[in-house]
């Protein structure tokens, strides 16, 4: 299982693999569960973007922040390939996280 307090990046989808949300988080666990129970508002709960498909631990929170913005900044074929480098298959990572 991950550790509870850990700086992450991460890229949501939804059930189809078109819409792409990259965030930021202290505990990734959490905010994964709280997308998928809908509990929070806005892009993800309007877009159903409930499957992990791709995430990054970082040192500190600030690198996590840096690292949102810049994958923010990418055309979303960048976004692909980096999220086919993790995950070719496009599964979901968050069972993987909890184990």
């Amino acid at each position: 299982m991950l550790s509870k307090k850990v700086p992450a990046t991460y890229i949501l989808t939804n059930a189809a693999n078109k819409v792409l949300y990259t965030g930021v988080t202290s505990d990734l666990v959490q905010r994964v569960f709280m997308h998928r129970q809908k509990s929070i508002p806005g892009f993800t709960q309007k877009y159903m973007c409930h499957k992990l498909v791709f995430y990054e631990i970082h040192t500190t929170m600030e690198q996590a922040i840096l690292r949102e913005k810049q994958i923010k900044s990418w055309r979303r074929m960048r976004k692909i390939q980096l999220i086919e480098d993790m995950n070719p298959s496009w599964k979901d990572l968050y069972d993987s996280i909890l184990s």
